[in-house]
C-alpha cells in the first residue's frame, strides 16, 4: 500500500448564513486517482479550494498535511510551490496567447528581465509530448480544441512540477474520444507517481480510471471505499442519502397538438459561406419530451439558437407557435412568442452571477413584476420565493447571489427564470451538465411536470442515456440535418448512434 499524500482532517469553513463543510476528512494516497464525489452543494469544491489556496489559511479551521508535512497555504501561489495544481471545468487559459505562453504565464523564463524564447519554448515541447497533444508550442490556444486546451491545462501543470493534481469535471465538455484519451493520460500519470483528485459526477469514469472514492453530503465526510468494493447504485445512495429507484424517472405521456412546427429550416455559418443547419423540418407537440441528440458539431445547439434568432445568417424556412406562422427575429420575439431557451453554459448566458435568486428569477419578466414601468420588490421576493419552495431550490434567502449556488441550484433558478414568462416550447440545452444525480432526478421530474402542464420540452443532450430515459421522441441530427426519428420504444443506443454517425 503506498503511503499517505495528502491529510486534510477536521476542516470546517463558513460562509454567511451556512456551513459549507463541518468536521471533513479526507486521505489521498501518493499516486493513486482518488474520487470525490457528492451531490452539488455538498462542498467538494469548497474543500478543493482550501486544498489550492484559494481559501487561504485562517477562513477555515482544521489541519492540512502533504506527506506529514503541515502546510498554511495564503494564497494560490503558496499551494503550487507545495506541488498542488488545480484544473476548473471552465478552464483558465489566455486564447490569445500561444501555448508556451499561457504555459509559463507568470513565471517566465527569463534572464536580466527578457524572456528565454528558445528555453520556452523547448519545455514547452517536452510537457506537450508527455501529454500527447501534437501541437506547436506557439500554437494560439484560441485555435485549439476544448479537448486539446485541458491536455494545455495539464502541461501547464506538470511545468509546475505538480505532484497534486485536481481535476474539477474534466470531461464534462469533451467528446467521448477527447475523454477517453483524457483519461489514458491520466493512467500514465499515475505511473509516473503523480496523485490525481478526481471530481466528476460521471460516476462510469470512476469506476473506470479511480483507486478510491470518498463521498461528501452537506458538508460532512460519509465515506472511502475502494472502488472495487462498491457499485453505481450503493455510490448513489451514499450520495443522495436515500435510494434512486430511477434513475430517469420518464412518465407516460400523451402528446397533444404541435406547439412548434419548423418546415426546411436552413441556416448559413456567419463567418464562412456553409450551412450549419440543412433543410430541417419537423414538429414539437404539447405535452411531449423531444430529444435531440447527435455528436458534437452536428449542430444542434446552433439549430436552436437560430430558432430565436440568436445564431447564424437566415437561409430558408419558415416558423409556425400554435399553428400560427411566427416571424422570430431576436430573442424577445422568440420569448413574447412562448419560445424559450436554456443555454447549455448557464453560467455565461442563462444567469447574471452577481445577481441574487430574486433578480435572476424575475429577469425575464419583469412586466408581471412592475407596474407603470417601477418594479415592484415585494412582488418579486414573493413570486422567487414560490419558486424556490416549489423547485426545491437549496438556499438561505432569495438574496443569495446566483454564483453561491451550487450547479443544481443554479440550473433550477435558470428554469424558473422561463417558467415565469409562461413557455409554449422550452428548449433545454445540456440540462444537467455538470450536475450531481440528485440534481439530476429533479431536474427530471421538473421536466415531467412541465409536460403535464401541456408545455413542449425539447432536450438537447450529449448523454445518451438521458436521451433514451426522458425522451417520448427522439430526432438524431448529423451535419447540420435529421438523419432518424424514433419512438421512446424503439430507440436504443445502436440505433441512435448509426444514425448520429449519419446512417439512413
Amino acid at each position: 500500500m503506498q503511503p499517505v499524500k495528502l491529510e486534510m482532517r477536521a476542516i470546517t469553513k463558513e460562509f454567511p448564513g451556512v456551513r459549507a463543510l463541518s468536521e471533513v476528512s479526507f486521505s489521498v494516497r501518493k499516486g493513486e486517482i482518488h474520487a470525490l464525489v457528492g451531490e452539488n452543494g455538498a462542498g467538494k469544491s469548497t474543500l478543493m479550494k482550501i486544498l489550492s489556496g484559494v481559501y487561504p489559511h485562517g477562513t477555515y479551521s482544521g489541519d492540512v498535511q502533504i506527506e506529514g508535512n503541515t502546510v498554511r497555504f495564503s494564497g494560490t501561489r503558496d499551494s503550487e510551490k507545495a506541488g498542488v495544481s488545480i484544473i476548473y471545468q471552465e478552464l483558465a487559459l489566455v486564447k490569445q496567447l500561444s501555448i508556451a505562453e499561457n504555459l509559463f504565464l507568470g513565471d517566465e523564463i527569463a534572464s536580466a528581465g527578457v524572456v528565454k524564447a528558445q528555453e520556452t519554448v523547448k519545455r514547452t515541447k517536452a510537457a506537450l509530448d508527455r501529454v500527447g497533444l501534437p501541437r506547436h508550442p506557439l500554437a494560439k490556444v484560441g485555435d485549439l480544441g476544448v479537448g486539446e486546451q485541458q491536455l494545455v491545462e495539464i502541461a501547464k501543470a506538470i511545468t509546475k512540477k505538480a505532484d497534486i493534481l485536481i481535476l474539477d469535471e474534466p470531461t464534462a465538455a469533451l467528446t467521448e474520444g477527447e475523454g477517453n484519451r483524457l483519461l489514458a493520460l491520466l493512467r500514465e500519470l499515475r505511473q509516473q507517481g503523480v496523485t490525481c483528485i478526481y471530481i466528476s459526477h460521471r460516476l462510469k469514469e470512476i469506476f473506470a480510471i479511480c483507486d478510491r472514492v470518498t463521498v461528501l453530503r452537506d458538508g460532512k465526510t460519509v465515506v472511502t471505499h475502494e472502488v472495487g468494493d462498491i457499485n453505481e447504485e450503493k455510490l448513489i445512495s451514499l450520495m443522495v442519502g436515500r435510494e434512486l429507484t430511477e434513475l430517469f424517472p420518464r412518465r407516460p405521456h400523451t402528446p397533444g397538438e404541435v406547439a412548434l412546427e419548423v418546415r426546411n429550416w436552413s441556416v448559413q455559418n456567419p463567418s464562412i459561406d456553409r450551412k450549419i443547419v440543412d433543410g430541417v423540418s419537423f414538429t414539437a407537440r404539447k405535452g411531449e419530451i423531444l430529444g435531440i441528440s447527435g455528436l458534437i458539431g452536428a449542430g444542434r445547439t446552433q439549430f436552436a439558437l437560430s430558432l430565436l434568432g440568436q445564431w447564424g445568417k437566415y437561409a430558408s424556412g419558415e416558423l409556425f407557435i400554435d399553428g400560427k406562422k411566427a416571424d422570430v427575429r431576436n430573442v424577445r420575439d422568440a420569448v413574447k412568442k412562448g419560445l424559450c431557451y436554456l443555454s447549455e453554459d448557464r453560467k455565461k448566458f442563462g444567469l447574471v452571477l452577481d445577481m441574487d435568486i430574486r433578480q435572476n428569477t424575475t429577469l425575464a419578466g419583469l412586466e408581471r413584476v412592475s407596474k407603470f414601468g417601477v418594479l415592484r420588490q415585494n412582488e418579486e421576493v414573493r413570486i422567487a420565493g414560490e419558486y424556490v419552495k416549489s423547485m426545491r431550490i437549496r438556499t438561505p434567502s432569495v438574496a443569495q447571489k446566483a454564483r453561491n449556488l451550487s450547479g443544481g441550484n443554479q440550473q433550477k433558478v435558470v428554469i424558473a427564470k422561463w417558467l415565469m414568462v409562461g413557455p409554449r416550447v422550452l428548449i433545454l440545452d445540456e440540462p444537467t451538465r455538470g450536475i450531481d444525480v440528485g440534481a439530476k432526478f429533479e431536474i427530471y421530474q421538473l421536466m415531467n411536470e412541465l409536460v403535464d402542464k401541456g408545455v413542449a420540452v425539447m432536450m438537447i443532450s450529449s448523454d445518451l442515456p438521458e436521451i433514451l430515459g426522458m425522451s417520448d421522441r427522439i430526432l438524431v441530427m448529423h451535419e447540420g440535418k435529421f438523419t432518424g426519428e424514433l419512438s421512446a420504444a424503439e430507440a436504443t443506443q445502436e440505433k441512435v448512434m448509426f444514425y448520429a454517425t449519419g446512417g439512413k
